[in-house]
């Protein structure tokens, strides 16, 4: 595979076609700035890994920062569609960007690969599918670790928004019916740089455990907040934590938490039987030869598994229409539905024409962080 480095040094790639070859236009919205960018920028980092060319199609990236805010990321989705004529939209990482987007990219019948689970009202999904892992598929992963462990009752502090949200509804679901209920729910804002209130009210209701619902380094603000007030439980952070960003500024306060995680964080861990750990181990050492030692993460796996899940299916869009054209970008949502079982880094994905989230509980892993790394906690 050939590597992307203009794409690793941070600029916009721009794979010029050789004169037997079209292109394929795919625009990238990302959180580069703000508040997400912890999310954005190692999103942006797996585009080096990417092929020059799919199907004999010479890949044109355009990578546009949304700067964590959703108005931004709909103007960035509008572009793409309208002046860059693109054949598929990427992005955005951040949840709320993410939805902005979907809506655009319905009206403008183009396929959105969301790098966020984003949770869309039914029927308006239509041209958006999922390269993460569900709520669900992660929340049922939480509940079952704290079923095994013994826990009871947990408290939530989450983001407000859209993210946060999804959260909150699937793992209430989840927990009642195992059995398991929410003691205490507060809330926070990305930008905000205190939570000691929210922190108190959920400590005082004394629960088994306490699952912080954020993401990049927004999710070590309240889980050393709660440590630093005495909380004493087991603390779980959702798939958005699962990055080095949360090890580097939790330190010792985040040691023997439990964070649901994608694969790629620690693939070594999978059993060879597993049919992502070839792929994923060798992503991984591909990454940090480019990147350094400990910098994989789940977020350029997902921007790089974009582009496994397009080698399968534009072959069968080109059956049906040529790049930039009306035609190209309807059969691709229909070869996505189509397509059946696609091995990534992350798992096993099948989308359908009623499901386009399109990965399960292969997808996930239990993991722990014990004297500054990442270990596996699925036997805890």
């Amino acid at each position: 595979m050939k590597f992307n480095q203009a794409a690793a040094c941070g600029v916009i790639a721009l794979l010029m076609s050789g004169a037997a070859l079209a292109d394929i236009t795919i625009g990238i919205s990302l959180p580069l700035t703000g508040p997400a960018s912890g999310l954005g920028i190692p999103s942006k980092n797996g585009l080096a890994l990417w092929p020059d060319n799919i199907a004999g199609e010479k890949v044109r990236l355009l990578v546009l920062d949304d700067a964590s805010d959703p108005t931004q990321a709909s103007k960035n989705a509008r572009r793409f569609i309208s002046e860059d004529k693109v054949d598929v939209i990427l992005g955005s990482v951040a949840t709320p960007c993410a939805i902005a987007m979907s809506s655009v990219a319905a009206e403008g019948q183009t396929v959105q690969l969301s790098l966020s689970p984003v949770d869309l009202p039914e029927g308006k999904d239509g041209w958006t599918f999922r390269m993460p892992q569900s709520m669900p598929v992660m929340a049922s992963g939480v509940i079952q670790h704290m079923k095994a462990n013994g826990v009871k009752n947990f408290a939530f502090i989450g983001y407000a928004d859209a993210y946060g949200q999804s959260w909150l509804n699937d793992i209430t679901r989840i927990g009642k019916e195992a059995g398991i209920k929410i003691t205490t729910v507060e809330r926070y804002g990305r930008a905000d740089t205190s939570v000691t209130g929210q922190a108190l009210k959920v400590i005082s209701g004394n629960p088994d455990a306490i699952l912080i619902v954020a993401s990049g380094s927004g999710a070590a603000l309240p889980h050393k907040t709660l440590i630093e007030h005495g909380y004493k439980g087991k603390i779980y952070q959702t798939h958005g934590a699962a990055s080095r960003d949360l090890i580097r500024l939790g330190g010792k306060d985040v040691e023997g938490s439990f964070v649901i995680s994608g694969l790629a964080v620690l693939p070594e861990a999978l059993p060879d039987s597993h049919p992502s750990k070839k792929l994923a181990v060798s992503f991984v050492q591909d990454y940090e030869k480019i990147y350094g030692p400990n910098t994989r993460n789940q977020f350029a796996a997902s921007i790089y598994d974009a582009q496994l899940v397009l080698q399968r299916v534009v072959p069968q869009a080109l059956k049906k229409g040529k790049t930039g054209t009306a035609a190209f970008r309807t059969a691709l949502r229909e070869a996505l539905e189509q397509a059946g079982n696609i091995t990534i880094t992350q798992g096993v994905m099948h989308f359908t024409p009623t499901d386009h989230f399109g990965l399960g509980a292969d997808s996930r892993m239990m993991l722990t962080i014990e004297n500054g790394n990442w270990k596996s906690a699925e036997a805890r």
